[in-house]
């Protein structure tokens, strides 16, 4: 088998498994309306582990933004070990897993039912799992499953079902219809996007990739940093855009290249920041809706989503450029994406908390 044909295969298929996902979903809406209605009047805890962590934190801020309810991200070992961080009998809970056996996942929604909690819900793409067995409702997405460790059509395809559980949830039937469009949008946007991934993935003269973004795209980034270190192992962090400057700037150097999935709201702000980057020497990346906005930047690769959508309803769009540029990066260097070093599909633990 070549290496990493399983991750590419997952990469590429991502219009076809967000169009199962999102078919999946409006079969089932009426029940889901009615869970939605037992999330009234409730905070809402989303936990996660690693990428589904992530998807966790863009989650909670989408949610937060559609719905006006207060809404937090967690990994779930944070939620097992201390329940007091939310208010069980007042919450709802979230609980995301690709596979739904991951450990620590199961633990915290355990925990969370013991001490009062409230209503549950399982996202996974495996609705038979042990996950689904502990919830009140599952979102499940069996179109998503994948071979590979390194997650990629899963966790969008999680995120883009939130995201119309969201729309859903706030009666917003003008989001829903633009969601269910995302498929498409993203099989026109990997035609368009060009070599970019490929040139940035490939030019390992770069030592470290730095992903910058806010509001709703701030999981996004950490999960595209997440996806380059575990296919490529390349130093990768992500950052709040203006969270850069405070330290973490220091490191700026010719070696570095700069990603960015900008917004609309803070656009102005975060070319900013870039400007200030470049001068440091570094090169950049960009995600941007419109590419009209950035004239003046000269980007040294540049990316235009086109969605005609706004930054909370496109968000999913970011990721598999990304994963694409990960997945180029770690063939560049003579990598198998399809079997990241020290790593595994799922993690589980014993009963003591030690790797199994």
């Amino acid at each position: 088998m070549t290496a990493g044909s399983c991750t590419w295969r997952e990469i590429s298929s991502q219009p076809d498994t967000w169009r199962a996902a999102l078919a999946g979903f409006r079969e089932t809406e009426q029940a889901r309306r009615t869970f939605l209605h037992r999330l009234e009047n409730r905070q809402i805890a989303l936990i996660g582990c690693g990428s589904t962590h992530y998807l966790a934190q863009s989650a909670a801020a989408c949610m937060s933004h559609a719905c006006g309810v207060s809404t937090r991200a967690l990994p779930s070992s944070e939620l097992w070990m201390y329940p007091e961080l939310v208010q069980p009998e007042a919450s709802a809970l979230i609980a995301i897993s690709r596979s739904g056996t991951t450990t620590e996942t199961l633990w915290a929604t355990r925990r969370f039912r013991e001490v009062g909690g409230g209503p549950i819900l399982a996202i996974t793409c495996h609705p038979d799992s042990p996950l689904a067995g502990l919830a009140d409702f599952v979102l499940g997405i069996p179109s998503a499953q994948e071979q590979s460790i390194a997650q990629t059509r899963s966790f969008t395809s999680m995120f883009v079902v939130f995201l119309a559980l969201t729309a859903l949830f706030d009666q917003k039937e003008a989001s829903l219809e633009h969601l269910l469009s995302l498929p498409g949008t993203l099989a026109k946007l990997i035609e368009r996007m060009g070599d970019a991934p490929r040139q940035a993935g490939e030019d390992l003269s770069l030592g470290q990739i730095i992903y910058l973004g806010g509001g709703p795209l701030f999981g996004l980034a950490s999960e595209a940093m997440l996806k380059t270190m575990e296919m490529s192992i390349t130093p990768s962090q992500a950052f709040h855009p203006l969270e850069y400057r405070h330290g973490p700037m220091s490191l700026v150097g010719r070696d570095t290249l700069v990603v960015a999935l900008m917004t609309d709201s803070g656009a102005p702000s975060e070319i900013r920041v870039l400007q200030d980057l470049k001068r440091l020497g570094a090169r950049t990346l960009i995600l941007a809706e419109d590419a009209s906005r950035l004239e003046h930047l000269a980007p040294d690769y540049l990316i235009e989503i086109g969605s005609g959508m706004d930054e909370w309803e496109r968000a999913p769009l970011y990721l598999p450029p990304l994963q694409h540029l990960a997945y180029r990066r770690a063939l560049a260097k003579g990598l198998d994406p399809d079997r990241p070093r020290n790593l595994t599909a799922v993690v589980e633990l014993q009963p003591d908390g030690s790797a199994a």
